[in-house]
């Protein structure tokens, strides 16, 4: 259970920002769709090789640029 604590005097929109803030740190919601359904190790580490080939290749794209 996330607990915010509210100053007084505190909106309830800065408090709900916080919320939200501190629920993406969790990444609950992250976690329960990647168990929607089983990866292989080997496919997750194929999609990590492509993902940085492909950062490397627009960070070498600006660079020329």
């Amino acid at each position: 259970m996330l607990i915010i604590p509210v100053k007084d005097g505190e909106s309830i929109d800065r408090a709900l920002k916080k919320y939200k803030r501190k629920f993406d740190k969790t990444r609950v919601v992250k976690q329960l769709r990647s168990r929607q359904q089983f990866i292989k190790p080997s496919v997750t580490l194929r999609q990590a090789k492509l993902k940085a080939a492909h950062k490397q290749r627009n960070l070498s794209k600006e660079e020329q640029a």
